[in-house]
């Protein structure tokens, strides 16, 4: 794929960038240089890889799931407009 002067003009234009007719030239050489590398990894066969997060395997210490109040509700209720025996009030809305 090769990318002409209008369609560099346009991807400047979308992208914001004020370049002007001198540097045009360079700038479509590094876009084609661009899409010939993307086409060269596409030529790739990735299909007996497997599909990973991370380059080194991970794995994330687990914890039990425990539910706490945070252990400082002084602190939480610190900012609250209205509180009542350790809660939040909040307005009745339904009838």
């Amino acid at each position: 794929m090769s990318v002409d002067l209008g369609t560099v003009r346009r991807v400047a234009h979308l992208a914001r960038l004020a370049v002007s007719e001198e540097e045009l030239p360079a700038l479509q050489g590094e876009l084609n240089a661009i899409l010939a590398f993307v086409e060269q990894l596409s030529a790739i066969d990735v299909s007996s890889i497997e599909p990973m997060t991370s380059v080194v395997p991970l794995t994330l210490p687990l914890r039990e799931d425990e539910v706490t109040d945070g252990h400082y509700p002084d602190k939480v209720l610190a900012n609250a407009p209205e509180a009542e025996s350790g809660f939040f009030t909040v307005p009745k809305v339904v009838e």
